[in-house]
């Protein structure tokens, strides 16, 4: 075993739980970085596709060529603790012991969108370290998981046959931020079907560049074809596509430090008082707020 991997890794997750909790000179840590131009990509896509399956046997396809692989993986939050499920733990058992593979489990701590409050942060921490590649997989919400986006270099987007009737209601939110499309558990009926359905959104959308590809997870069938069409994306990836992900990092960044001392106790009590008037207005009421 590669004892020096792993002297890396500890390393690695005594960093990220700084960040992550914020604890005392975490952003001397973060100043301090130097981050590579590691690859990341996210797995995304709603409940039941077989996300954590189809990344599985992708990480496994990787592993088999001696590429060092980071994984963030997004759980939902504990209602009691708010600390991860650890449901990756699981998912991931096959390669867990593996020396060149490094999971973190982050929760959402009722973020909405599918990803962490802090994940940007651990993000950098992770790229900071000698990784082939970062995947990062999200809890599984649904459209409301298009954040994803200003983080993955490139984003696949895992649907199975049977979504083929929301295909429409998509355009608005998952359609829009797939890099490549993979249509898992392929072998069931109507997958043909739901390809079709989806190759023809994405022209009517002005995207039919967006590749959509069959595979089957359990059988790692698929797999080189998808990994070959993300290190494709990842090469052919513009300047301006780099640029406009980097500058939401930045905005998400900002925000986050300008709420970081606000007071949401106060906040919410005040407005116990004063929704109670009559001319209560809420745009007045955020005024007085930022005033």
């Amino acid at each position: 075993m590669n004892v020096s991997s792993i002297n890396n890794f500890k390393s690695l997750a005594r960093n990220i739980s700084i960040v992550e909790n914020a604890t005392q000179d975490f952003e001397k840590l973060l100043s301090a970085l130097q981050p590579k131009n590691t690859p990341v990509i996210g797995f995304t896509g709603p409940p039941g596709a077989g996300k954590s399956t189809l990344l599985n046997a992708v990480i496994g396809k990787l592993l088999n060529e001696d590429k060092k692989i980071g994984l963030l993986l997004v759980d939902p939050s504990s209602p009691f603790n708010f600390g991860a499920l650890l449901g990756d733990r699981l998912r991931m058992s096959a390669h867990f012991n593996n020396p060149n593979l490094f999971i973190r489990s982050l929760a959402t701590r009722g973020s909405l969108g599918g990803l962490s409050d802090t994940i940007i942060e651990v993000l950098e921490v992770m790229k900071s370290y000698p990784f082939d590649f970062i995947f990062i997989e999200t809890v599984g919400v649904g459209q409301s998981e298009v954040e994803i986006a200003g983080l993955a270099d490139t984003t696949v987007v895992v649907l199975v046959p049977e979504a083929g009737d929301s295909i429409q209601a998509m355009k608005a939110g998952l359609m829009e931020i797939a890099d490549v499309f993979a249509i898992n558990k392929s072998d069931r009926s109507d997958a043909d079907a739901i390809v079709s359905a989806l190759q023809h959104q994405l022209h009517i959308a002005g995207r039919e560049e967006i590749p959509v590809i069959k595979t089957i997870a359990v059988e790692a069938k698929g797999v080189n074809e998808l990994i070959e069409t993300f290190n494709k994306l990842l090469t052919d990836k513009n300047k301006v596509r780099r640029l406009f992900l980097l500058g939401e990092k930045v905005l998400r960044i900002i925000q986050k430090r300008r709420m970081s001392n606000f007071d949401v106790a106060a906040m919410r009590k005040k407005l116990s008082i004063e929704v109670e008037n009559t001319n209560f207005n809420l745009y007045r009421f955020v005024s007085q707020l930022n005033s």
